[in-house]
């Protein structure tokens, strides 16, 4: 009988590291290890009340269980409208320039499928969200990893990529797409307008679609920013938002893009043929979710902050230096020697999971995160479990 092949592009990415270690934390709680897992960011707060009772209200009703519009019910595109206007002062018209997704993670697939096409080259940064790489290899794009790292406040060396292009080590002139995150994922880099001017900048010098995934703008950040503040960002960025991280909402799989209609009408191409849009009391619910006032996420921020405390003292016991001034949902810490070794110690010695920085990307060997996504009390048991077993 003939034998069965995966299709080429398999080869090219593992499973996602996440869902591997899982198995293992898995495993070991069956045999009665009873590991603390503080290597995911998936709030374990719930969203605002309203927010649910909305979602339960809205189920009950037996008209509202149908197929829904690949775009997104209006309700939600203009909540959208409205939170993008309201906090970053930018201006989307609902009806072409604002596509609700299925989480932003899904955004970058589609973006990827939309934008380019096999052999196109994409820029992204090491180290960075580990799906850009995998899904710009699914795509058979060529990966043009840009260096991140401390002595650059894990900022683009937009020189430094020139250089390359100009010794013919890389052709700039042949990429697609650029990936960058701020508030950044890992590191804790936070975004700034200065930043995004810069950006935009290169992006339009080269003719680089420039893709900014700003799921963190609202964590432990007194001033949330978006790429699209920048005058003549619309022309040739592309955002995507999430309530996973700020409205504590990640099962629900919301997200959102945000762009210039042209750039919208093609992705949508893509997502149109990829699902079936959204259950409708879960964009109502959204619609609730995007109204929430300043106060509650200073609320959430205030609970944030007790947890990074902790944080800091768990990766100082491990030896890790933790920069300050860090946002987001994580903390980052620099080790000696290997991340993956320190994390793997703290694993099976005190059976509590961090996430080695390797995963992110070779710039991120040296270093941890560990996420503020467990309350006080599950903090201080591993701090605990640390200081009692690791040496």
């Amino acid at each position: 009988m003939k034998e069965t092949v995966p299709a080429r592009r398999i080869g090219n990415v593992q499973e996602y590291y996440f869902s591997v270690k899982l198995k293992e934390i898995a495993q070991m709680n069956a045999q009665g290890a009873d590991v603390i897992n503080l290597g995911i960011g998936s709030p374990d707060l719930p969203p605002a009340r309203e927010v649910t009772d909305t979602l339960a209200a809205e189920a009950s009703d037996a008209r509202a269980h149908g197929y829904q519009p690949y775009v997104g019910i209006p309700q939600l595109r203009e909540a959208w409208a409205n939170w993008y206007r309201r906090w970053y002062g930018v201006q989307f018209n609902p009806a072409n320039e604002v596509l609700p997704l299925m989480g932003s993670k899904e955004g970058i697939m589609h973006i990827s499928m939309a934008f380019v096409n096999e052999g196109d080259a994409v820029l992204v940064p090491n180290p960075g969200y580990p799906t850009y790489t995998s899904v710009s290899k699914l795509v058979g794009a060529e990966i043009i990893n840009y260096n991140l790292c401390a002595e650059n406040g894990w900022q683009p060396d937009f020189d430094e990529l020139e250089e390359r292009h100009s010794r013919g080590e890389i052709n700039l002139d042949a990429v697609k797409l650029m990936w960058c995150n701020y508030p950044n994922m890992p590191t804790g880099a936070n975004g700034s307008i200065e930043l995004f001017e810069k950006i935009v900048a290169f992006g339009k010098k080269y003719g680089i679609v420039v893709c900014h995934d700003n799921p963190y703008s609202f964590i432990l950040n007194d001033n949330p920013v978006s790429i699209m503040e920048v005058e003549g960002a619309k022309e040739i960025c592309i955002e995507l938002n999430s309530m996973s991280k700020s409205h504590n909402m990640p099962g629900w799989r919301l997200g959102v893009l945000v762009s210039n209609s042209r750039f919208v009408e093609w992705v949508l191409r893509v997502k149109s043929n990829m699902d079936s849009g959204m259950f409708r009391p879960v964009q109502l619910a959204a619609v609730k979710a995007l109204e929430a006032p300043k106060e509650w996420h200073l609320q959430m921020n205030s609970v944030y902050a007790a947890r990074k405390a902790l944080a800091q003292e768990i990766l100082e016991s491990v030896g890790a230096q933790v920069a300050p001034g860090q946002t987001g949902l994580f903390l980052w810490g620099k080790v000696a020697g290997k991340g993956v070794d320190v994390c793997d110690r703290v694993l099976y010695d005190a059976k509590v999971f961090i996430t080695p920085g390797f995963i992110f990307g070779s710039n991120g060997e040296n270093y941890v995160r560990i996420s503020l996504c467990a309350n006080e009390d599950t903090l201080r048991r591993a701090l605990g479990r640390i200081k009692e077993n690791v040496k």
